[in-house]
């Protein structure tokens, strides 16, 4: 297939052609990419590994004051003539360039999300954030729904994938479920990779989609009832679950929820904390041999070392000395019939310093009490939400993962 990018929200529709001219025409390019055309941000990463220049990917929706404080006041952007860009004379020559060179001299530079903290600025090899990229015929005819922010660190895998097989991305990023199956059918996309809160909303659908043989999911904990779910609409469909960091890039998958470490002398876990070596991370302000994740797992076996991701340990809610995590009260919630979607965060108390709050799609026949009566034959009293909102929709952060910020 012929087609490189399309995105209905944006009306862009470029061909591998397309794209080639338009690298062709460019003569100045910048340090610095910060652009809302997600087909823009691949153009100049596209253009970085061309020339060999380092890039820099920032959130379009970042004010001047927060780029001011990401880059440092003193940071300014640079702009190069490209005299010596190379004229490239078709979609073969252009993977020839991305897959063979070695592109010493590249660097990308991203910045951590979450749904909590300041962004820290981490800077990548062109080693690092290919660890995990795969390239083969057998993965020539691969259609990619893309469905990440194109500017951190899932995105860029992703998009890096589909490049370096030459591969055609459907942007389904901020698109409505009806819209994302309508583009499913319309380019018999095959691949998805999104995380489990974008995933949720596909559950919806009444009709199968056979056309996707993969979906990957990552950036927040997977839940194996989601797979399943999902399993009933894309009946055809691979599910892989990634364990990535900004800091390090792609490090671990699993079918399910359990994952099977073979390289247990790259991790080890304190106190229930998963922390990795210094060895698989990237460039930043850090220079201990072990870096703390802040993710909470479970030891499920050791031999071999099988854990389980639990939650984060930001997001554990202190209710009076009582550690509740929100991820066991969402699945509670969610087991509950006319449920579809729910997140739970704190909200600050002067009694019991934070109070356990939840915010709840359902399809209209359930009240606050029938919720709570459900769950005490599920939670202890004190996880049970002191606050049910209902709400129209759940709203995700920039990547694309469930916010849970305390108010």
């Amino acid at each position: 297939m012929n087609l490189f990018y399309h995105d209905h929200q944006t009306n862009t529709h470029a061909s591998w052609d397309d794209l080639i001219y338009e690298l062709n025409q460019t003569s100045i390019s910048s340090n610095i990419c910060k652009d809302s055309n997600t087909y823009n941000v691949f153009k100049c990463l596209i253009l970085s590994l061309i020339v060999d220049m380092p890039i820099t990917l920032l959130d379009s929706d970042f004010t001047e004051n927060e780029v001011s404080e990401l880059l440092g006041r003193t940071n300014n952007e640079k702009h190069e003539f490209l005299l010596n860009k190379p004229l490239i004379k078709n979609k073969k020559e252009l993977l020839s360039i991305i897959n063979q060179n070695d592109h010493k001299e590249w660097e990308l530079t991203l910045f951590t999300s979450g749904t909590t903290g300041i962004p820290k600025k981490v800077k990548h090899p062109f080693s690092t954030i290919t660890r995990n990229v795969k390239i083969s015929d057998k993965h020539n005819d691969d259609i990619w729904g893309f469905a990440y922010n194109p500017t951190h660190m899932a995105g860029v895998q992703v998009f890096l994938q589909a490049l370096a097989n030459g591969n055609s991305i459907i942007n389904l990023f901020n698109s409505t479920p009806l819209q994302i199956f309508k583009l499913i059918e319309d380019f018999q996309i095959t691949h998805l990779s999104a995380t489990p809160s974008f995933l949720n909303q596909l559950t919806t659908s009444e009709k199968k989609h056979p056309s996707v043989k993969s979906i990957t999911s990552g950036g927040e904990r997977f839940n194996p009832a989601l797979m399943q779910n999902l399993s009933n609409i894309f009946v055809n469909a691979r599910f892989k679950n990634i364990y990535a960091l900004t800091e390090a890039g792609s490090l671990f998958t699993a079918n399910g929820d359990l994952f099977v470490i073979d390289e247990t002398d790259k991790v080890k876990i304190v106190n229930s904390i998963l922390y990795i070596h210094q060895s698989l991370l990237g460039n930043f302000d850090f220079t201990d041999e072990w870096y703390e994740t802040g993710d909470i797992v479970e030891v499920v076996s050791n031999n071999p070392l099988t854990i389980k991701f639990i939650s984060r340990e930001k997001e554990i809610i202190n209710v009076g000395g009582y550690k509740v995590n929100p991820h066991e009260v969402e699945h509670a919630i969610k087991s509950i019939k006319g449920v579809t979607e729910v997140v739970v965060y704190a909200k600050s108390n002067s009694v019991l310093g934070n109070i356990v709050v939840a915010d709840v799609v359902q399809d209209g026949s359930l009240t606050e009490s029938d919720i709570r009566l459900q769950l005490t034959s599920y939670l202890q009293e004190f996880k049970i939400p002191r606050v049910i909102r209902f709400v129209e929709n759940i709203e995700l952060s920039r990547t694309g993962k469930t916010k849970r910020i305390q108010k």
